[in-house]
């Protein structure tokens, strides 16, 4: 018995011991598709970020604020800056367990 774990664990040893060191487990594997449009808009706002705002009155700050907000609405529209979730709350998962509970 202790022959055949010796002869297995010698077995399975080399699989983990492999260098996967410059492997990067997180790394994303796709790479995501920005349209023009979109590629554009991400280009206005820095842009904006690399404008010098002090010398500009309050209505062009405000038009630029306004600008900033739309872009960044039509950017989380195309799912560009949101991660695509599903998010539920706890009182809804634990309402959903009552009601299987109930049900079944």
């Amino acid at each position: 018995m202790g022959l055949m774990t010796a002869a297995l664990m010698l077995l399975f040893i080399p699989a983990h011991s492999a260098d996967n060191s410059k492997v990067n487990p997180f790394a994303k594997k796709e790479k995501i598709e920005i349209s023009a449009e979109a590629q554009a808009m991400i280009l206005r706002l820095e842009e904006i970020k690399a404008m010098d705002l002090t010398e500009k009155t309050k209505s062009e700050k405000k038009e630029l604020r306004a600008e900033v907000k739309m872009i960044k609405s039509d950017l989380k529209a195309e799912n560009l800056n949101s991660s695509g979730g599903l998010y539920i709350s706890v009182g809804a998962a634990i309402l959903i367990v009552l009601l299987l509970i109930l049900l079944l």
